[in-house]
């Protein structure tokens, strides 16, 4: 199986690929179109900054690329975000798989989130052998608010979407990586679909 690792300098690159590598199974770095259109797997990676990131993707032509992929794409994070129509984070366009936009987190609870959070109301072959209320680990200022693809819910100040999912495109808002078991498993399961 071959896996790609979008590379377009805005990524928690190295510890997913590890996290990867300790599933048994080898990711490649890549910002080659033709590399990434013949991957089994992409996972589209984000840390940083919506509008920058965005920049970057455009330059490389990536963001005309991304929603055209027919094999399953996992969105991480900054990478699920972008996914989305828009982000209030730099009043940035996003790709628009997501039919929803961005918005940043004013419920009075700190921002950013960071650390452990609780996912639930699981509904996608993702969430296979994770249970109900299982902690994930986030850090994030802005949030995917609950629609028609929400695939799990955590609440912070308010109930939004830890992930999504629309034909063969998935995000999680969380960083399976960084996840533990769970996590673990999370990306165990992108990886078998």
């Amino acid at each position: 199986m071959k896996i790609v690792i979008i590379n377009y300098g805005a990524g928690n690159i190295q510890s997913i690929k590890f996290a990867i590598q300790r599933l048994g199974y080898e990711a490649v770095l890549s910002d080659n179109p033709e590399e990434i259109k013949a991957a089994d797997k992409v996972i589209f990676p984000g840390v940083g900054e919506a509008s920058s990131a965005m920049r970057k993707l455009k330059a490389s032509g990536l963001d005309a690329l991304v929603p055209k992929l027919k094999q399953p794409v996992l969105g991480i994070c900054l990478g699920m975000q972008l996914m989305c129509n828009a982000t209030e984070e730099g009043n940035t366009k996003g790709l628009g798989i997501f039919d929803v936009d961005v918005l940043r987190f004013n419920h009075g609870v700190k921002v950013p989130q960071i650390g452990w959070n609780q996912i639930e109301s699981l509904e996608s072959p993702l969430f296979n052998s994770v249970k109900e209320k299982d902690y994930i680990y986030l850090v994030h200022s802005y949030y995917a608010p609950v629609i028609k693809n929400t695939v799990a819910k955590t609440n912070y100040g308010v109930e939004y979407s830890t992930a999504l999912h629309k034909d063969n495109f998935y995000g999680t808002q969380f960083h399976p990586e960084k996840s533990s078991l769970a996590g673990e498993q999370i990306l165990k399961n992108f990886l078998e679909l």
